[in-house]
């Protein structure tokens, strides 16, 4: 009987000091840099889900692309969104995701996503500050303002 199993190494590397990012105080403040940072070429194209990681003083550690999808739809596999919140050591997360059509209402689905991360993340004493949707011309809807994170 072989007894031998994989030795598990986790390792977290900055590139950029989090302490020169900048706090997030704000969606219109979140919005801005998600744009900012979003391909340009594909925003129209298909639906992406990305998150922003957030240290205690909600300064930005990173922007994790969790999954492209199709023109209407992405999957989210809430597993592999946590082991990055985890591995990142993250104690905040902001959700965002863009709308190809310009539809700035979040669908059903996107709330039920919405709702289970924020249960899962309730375990790992992470907060979900906001799940932002983005539009290819820079507006954006957002699920805390409209009170329903």
């Amino acid at each position: 009987m072989n007894h031998k199993v994989n030795e598990i190494q986790i390792s977290y590397r900055e590139k950029i000091g989090t302490l020169k990012s900048s706090s997030i105080k704000s969606s219109s403040q979140a919005a801005e840099l998600i744009y900012k940072n979003w391909d340009k070429n594909t925003i129209g194209l298909h639906e992406t889900f990305k998150i922003l990681l957030l240290n205690n003083s909600n300064k930005v550690k990173g922007i994790y692309p969790l999954s492209t999808g199709s023109i209407t739809g992405t999957l989210v596999d809430i597993r592999i969104l946590f082991a990055i919140v985890l591995k990142t050591l993250s104690v905040g997360v902001l959700l965002t995701h863009n709308h190809p059509s310009y539809k700035l209402e979040p669908s059903e689905a996107d709330k039920r996503l919405t709702e289970k991360i924020k249960q899962a993340a309730q375990l790992l004493d992470v907060a979900v500050l906001d799940h932002i949707i983005i539009t290819p011309d820079g507006n954006y809807y957002s699920f805390a303002d409209n009170g329903i994170l």
